[in-house]
């Protein structure tokens, strides 16, 4: 049906161009004089480029792209190269190229960001280079460049989708937050977690065989000067609390914030040579049940880039069942709306918790509604610790934390 409409397109111009060569020339005969031949005289050239317009193949024509950046954090600058090429040096006037996207959030940008128009002449190769300030986070699949030619008055135009699928992952940005356990101590403490977190590489105990996987600074390199195998420096095990991240993706002006403080939070965490798990909640529920390396990270890094606010339910509601199995002694929330409900939901599911802090993510200085300040109150008085926080102090919620 494309193809026939197309087709049809394509006749219908030419039979116009065609009727305005006919029409002006009919006039030439008929009126005579000077004028009315000086008339088609004039259009005689535009008519019939126009003509030739119709027969230029874009086949002849090649478009390639270089992105400059793959992978970006949100707020961050895309950048890519476009090379337009041809074989032949017909005359082409105006030329537009566009970038053509699926992304909704790249399509509501400035449309000058992703078009250009120049005009060849007999050259037979532009490069556009072009920038889009301030990228949303989220993956963005760029489906190919439309190439668009046109004769001087726009009687023919032409067109052509070159398709050079290619992906942009926009990761969230994040923020630099000093990790500082909720909960820690050592093998002697009267609290120690059911597994061990970290270990103290300051206070080496013993040695034991190699095994695959120690980390080459363990190696006990005089023992291995002395009998030729490996040997590996045992050390303290600290114990740490075991922690549990989880959110919510209710519809929000500050979900953006929320997920990146909740990238922040693992990145810290994980940086910090601890292990976490994450839950997040939404019409679907995502579980990664251990993160403790740059692998586990880039995994829900990947995640986060493309995770949508999707709850359209209370969150008490969808997420009990899964609360039911944690074990954790330690807990986050991240939210940006706290409900009675949802501390109820915690504190009659989760059995092993110790401590609990629920970060709402907010405006600077936005002062709460009665609803509001009476969950946050009724968490208060739960023992959970609650902190409003916004983007301008991300860096301090591990500071000041009280325990229960």
């Amino acid at each position: 049906m494309k193809k026939i409409k197309k087709a049809l397109s394509l006749w219908g111009r030419i039979i116009f161009v065609v009727f305005i060569l006919m029409i002006t020339f009919s006039f030439a005969m008929f009126q005579g004089g000077f004028v009315s031949w000086f008339i088609f005289y004039m259009a005689l050239p535009f008519v019939l480029y126009s003509l030739l317009l119709n027969f230029y193949p874009l086949q002849d024509v090649q478009v390639t792209r270089k992105i400059h950046t793959t992978q970006i954090r949100r707020g961050q600058k895309y950048s890519a190269t476009v090379r337009f090429e041809r074989s032949t040096s017909f005359p082409l006037l105006y030329t537009v190229l566009t970038e053509k996207t699926t992304s909704i959030a790249l399509r509501k940008r400035s449309p000058a960001q992703n078009r250009t128009m120049f005009m060849p002449g007999f050259r037979k190769s532009h490069i556009w280079h072009y920038e889009i300030e301030d990228m949303p986070r989220g993956e963005h699949v760029l489906e190919g460049i439309e190439l668009e030619v046109a004769d001087f008055f726009g009687w023919t135009k032409k067109s052509k989708i070159f398709p050079l699928k290619q992906t942009i992952l926009v990761y969230p940005h994040t923020v630099d937050i000093p990790y500082r356990a909720l909960e820690s101590n050592y093998d002697q403490g009267a609290m120690a977690a059911p597994h061990t977190l970290v270990k103290d590489t300051t206070m080496a105990t013993g040695i034991r065989d190699y095994q695959p996987g120690d980390r080459v600074s363990w190696i006990h390199w005089k023992s291995f000067a002395r009998t030729q195998t490996l040997r590996t420096k045992e050390f303290e095990d600290r114990q740490a609390e075991d922690l549990f991240v989880f959110d919510d993706r209710k519809p929000s002006e500050n979900f953006e914030s929320q997920i990146e403080l909740t990238a922040s939070l693992l990145t810290s965490i994980v940086r910090g040579n601890a292990s976490v798990a994450y839950l997040s909640v939404g019409n679907s529920i995502d579980s990664f049940p251990i993160i403790h390396s740059e692998g586990h990270l880039q995994r829900v890094m990947y995640y986060l880039a493309k995770v949508l606010p999707d709850l359209d339910r209370p969150a008490d509601e969808v997420v009990s069942r899964n609360l039911q199995q944690i074990r954790a002694t330690s807990m986050i929330y991240i939210t940006t709306k706290l409900t009675i409900e949802m501390v109820e939901a915690i504190r009659r599911n989760v059995k092993n918790l110790n401590i609990c802090m629920c970060l709402v993510v907010t405006d600077k200085n936005k002062k709460l509604d009665k609803a509001d300040e009476a969950a946050h109150l009724y968490a208060g008085s739960k023992g959970f610790v609650v902190k409003l926080v916004s983007p301008e102090n991300f860096a301090s919620v591990f500071t000041e934390v009280s325990r229960k």
